[in-house]
């Protein structure tokens, strides 16, 4: 048994200088599988090159924050990706893909007009190649579901969810899994924290969000840094942490967490399996 990160970027700039040894930690932890989502077009070779060389899973999708600087034509371009990937048993999900407003640039009325718009087109990709969606929700879950009542998907994950109990009942009647991280490890966040004691356990899934949202033990606040210390880099080494952390709210054993949150995983992104399968007939092969 092994744990699945189901949100990691280990593409990011923050991985350049040693991105072999973050992922090798992450494996001495136990983590087994990440899954990798792109998050605009000039990364999506690299997200596929990088799953395959790691042994991890990848979605590919265009990112509300990178909607702004897309191109019209980036959603034919994501259209051929997804059609020549489709045989690629690494490819899990269309993603990270959803709605944010949260931040103010994103907000203006003809700004949350186009993310809608690239929102539903990778919608409908994702349904036309019978794909799960990774979903990035901020201030955002109520025309998240809107859209996925539009078009319908084979589910996915809700990533980094802190939405309301009701919003989070009618992701899972869409057959989504709701993403638990770092943000979940804060005395603070009560609400998410109850939410993560609550939620079913059928929709639990463990996530980093690595090099992002880092846990608690790495954050420093905005006067620590002025006065020189540094935030600690959140890597997917991190995750088992951070599920004990869950297993603590929810008050269960974190072996059975373990188990729980990987076949989670594996249901919601079917090619999880098809992922674990060809990284056991490469290691065969090697041993033999």
């Amino acid at each position: 048994m092994f744990w699945i990160d189901t949100h990691c970027h280990l593409d990011a700039p923050e991985f350049a200088p040693d991105r072999a040894q973050v992922r090798q930690s992450a494996r001495d932890a136990g983590v087994g599988l990440c899954v990798l989502p792109a998050v605009q077009r000039s990364d999506w070779a690299g997200v596929q090159a990088l799953a395959a060389e790691h042994g991890d899973a990848y979605a590919l999708g265009i990112h509300p924050l990178y909607v702004p600087q897309a191109e019209s034509d980036d959603l034919d371009a994501l259209d051929e990706a997804l059609s020549k990937a489709h045989h690629d048993p690494r490819l899990v999900a269309v993603g990270e893909i959803g709605l944010d407003y949260f931040v103010p640039e994103l907000c203006t009325s003809e700004m949350r007009e186009r993310q809608w718009q690239f929102y539903l087109a990778q919608l409908r990709l994702a349904q036309k190649y019978g794909l799960p969606v990774i979903l990035h929700v901020r201030r955002s879950a109520d025309m998240l579901l809107k859209g996925l009542r539009q078009v319908k998907v084979a589910g996915g994950i809700a990533h980094a969810f802190n939405g309301s109990a009701q919003q989070a009942q009618a992701f899972m009647a869409m057959g989504f899994a709701l993403g638990f991280g770092g943000a979940m490890t804060y005395e603070r966040a009560t609400a998410l924290r109850e939410l993560a004691r609550t939620v079913p356990e059928h929709v639990l899934v463990l996530e980093t969000d690595a090099p992002d949202i880092p846990p608690h033990w790495l954050y420093q606040t905005a006067q620590a840094r002025a006065a020189g210390l540094r935030q600690g880099r959140n890597t997917p080494a991190e995750l088992p942490r951070i599920a004990q952390v869950l297993a603590q709210v929810r008050g269960i054993d974190v072996q059975a967490l373990q188990a729980l949150s990987t076949s989670n995983a594996m249901r919601v992104l079917l090619g999880l399996s098809r992922c674990a399968q060809a990284n056991s007939t490469a290691s065969q092969t090697m041993s033999h």
